[in-house]
């Protein structure tokens, strides 16, 4: 089975569990009101590469292409494209098309975009290749031309997308804002794009109003008029909201709850896989740890310790104790949606007097302390006290700081950790979505700030595993594409920074009133469904 096949698969299994009764769309429009732990931050499309906020954006915005239902490629503001040349590509550009603001789309906003996207603060600086160059043929048409030819050009696309040039220059928002801002810019608070939805008000942290778009190009598959996210990050008012009709989905469903929302009459949880890979990332940027009982010396840097930790984790027992089988475990980066040979590798099992052998080779025969920083939110508190708990036993204690998400963000991106436990998403469904960021570090210095890449967090940097993945990335051979990533992930495994868990699998509520609401493994489409 290819990956696309292997995506589709997912995508539609997904679908099966996830979409509810076919039911006539009601004439009358209607509100639909969800909420997430999360916050959405930033309007700023380029601010932040964390998928809900993706979900949020994905209602203002939109991009030269998007996906259906089952995960294909399909044109959005680019109509169609070729490949003149393998190195050049060109597309044309959808006419009649206007900004949320009455500003006409043309090619200039594209050429715009592509900059911006690419600059300093922008947080999806991978998304479109350094080496692309647009050029703008005429107001309809582009070309985009490359050093060596990108097979996978515009499927590093998903998640970019398109802004007015002459809205961001004339509100001072050129610049993207950086997820680090203290001071939130006009792109940050405000909105223009093309999509089905308009931002009618954004209040951070308490509430944002979408109205529909009545002049969208494309016809609407649902009946809203409007859509009203609220951010509740305590679980149990989240799950009092939906069940008292207050709000109409949920998400997360903390994994407690489940059995208890199943149970009501009015609601139901929606469970699909999704490319989240839950992982520890361990410090190697310092000689010396910040908090830990070693001075002089960063145990981190020494494989086998590493090597340690990483069978110290219990990953089955993470499954159905914390995970009550919502999870994947798993030894790679990559999700086994997106690679066929997953399941060549099979992740080091629970091994405690390994472990505690390792640590004693390593000079640390009485282990050491530590730090581990997470979120307070979702899942991740019951997972790292499982973590702390094994790992005590074999003599690494972990003292555990948990921490909002814009919190723990700001320290992940700053380097501010020792060890730290976090989710990661597939940007767009290529292996080399993973392997681009948890392998590749260009420059590991720390004032080149690459902090969309967990890899540069670390510190930790292979020029030649650099020089494979790009190898690997360029190749248009399937087969010897496949066999270049399993050796950059056997690689990985044993040397790298990370210790991988598991995949996640996505659970989210929804009110019986709600219709046709599909999840993907990428991210949920709010607006897709109907009431």
């Amino acid at each position: 089975m290819s990956v696309r096949q292997s995506l589709l698969a997912a995508a539609k299994a997904a679908i099966m569990a996830s979409v509810l009764a076919f039911a006539a769309v009601p004439a009358s429009a209607q509100t639909l009101r969800y909420a997430n732990q999360g916050d959405l931050k930033s309007l700023d499309p380029y601010t932040l590469k964390e998928t809900t906020t993706i979900a949020h954006h994905g209602h203002i915005y939109e991009g030269l292409i998007t996906r259906d239902k089952d995960l294909k490629i399909i044109p959005a503001l680019a109509e169609s494209w070729e490949t003149p040349e393998p190195t050049r590509w060109r597309f044309h550009l959808r006419k009649g098309v206007k900004f949320h603001n009455g500003d006409p789309f043309t090619a200039d906003d594209v050429l715009f975009s592509a900059e911006r996207v690419r600059s300093k603060g922008s947080n999806f600086l991978t998304n479109v290749p350094a080496d692309a160059k647009f050029t703008k043929i005429d107001d309809y048409t582009i070309d985009v031309t490359l050093d060596s030819p990108n097979p996978i050009l515009i499927s590093q696309w998903d998640g970019w997308y398109i802004m007015d040039k002459k809205w961001c220059t004339d509100n001072n928002a050129v610049p993207p804002t950086p997820a680090s801002a203290t001071t939130p810019s006009y792109a940050s608070l405000n909105a223009n794009g093309t999509g089905p939805f308009m931002v009618e008000s954004h209040q951070p942290g308490v509430k944002t109003v979408f109205k529909v778009n009545p002049n969208w190009w494309r016809k609407p598959e649902h009946n809203l008029k409007e859509i009203i996210f609220t951010p509740i990050g305590s679980d149990a008012t989240r799950v009092a909201a939906l069940l008292s009709g207050e709000v109409d989905i949920i998400e997360p469903v903390p994994i407690q709850d489940i059995g208890r929302v199943d149970s009501s009459p009015n609601a139901q949880v929606l469970k699909g896989p999704e490319l989240r890979t839950i992982f520890i990332g361990m410090d190697q940027v310092r000689d010396e740890l910040l908090y830990s009982n070693v001075k002089g010396k960063n145990p981190f840097k020494d494989i086998k310790v590493r090597e340690a930790f990483y069978k110290a984790i219990d990953i089955e027992l993470i499954k159905t104790r914390v995970m009550r089988g919502l999870s994947t475990p798993s030894a790679l980066m990559i999700a086994p949606q997106l690679f066929k040979l997953s399941g060549d590798f099979t992740r080091p099992k629970f091994d405690p007097d390994g472990a505690k052998k390792l640590l004693t080779e390593a000079g640390y025969p009485d282990g050491f302390s530590k730090k581990l920083i997470l979120s307070a939110n979702d899942i991740f508190p019951a997972i790292a006290q499982h973590v702390a708990t094994n790992a005590a036993k074999v003599g690494i204690k972990l003292e555990l700081e948990q921490m909002a998400d814009a919190n723990l963000f700001t320290r992940g991106r700053n380097r501010d950790f020792e060890v730290q436990l976090v989710g990661w998403y597939a940007g767009y469904p290529d292996a080399d979505a993973m392997i681009s960021r948890h392998a590749t570090n260009p420059d590991p210095r720390p004032e080149a700030k690459l902090v969309g890449y967990p890899v540069w967090r670390t510190g930790w940097q292979s020029t030649d595993i650099n020089a494979k993945a790009e190898a690997a990335r360029l190749e248009q051979d399937p087969k010897k594409r496949a066999d270049m990533y399993r050796d950059i992930q056997q690689y990985m495994m044993h040397n790298g920074p990370m210790a991988y868990i598991f995949q996640a699998i996505r659970p989210i509520a929804v009110r019986t009133s709600v219709k046709d609401f599909v999840m993907s493994p990428f991210f949920v489409n709010y607006g897709s469904a109907s009431k």
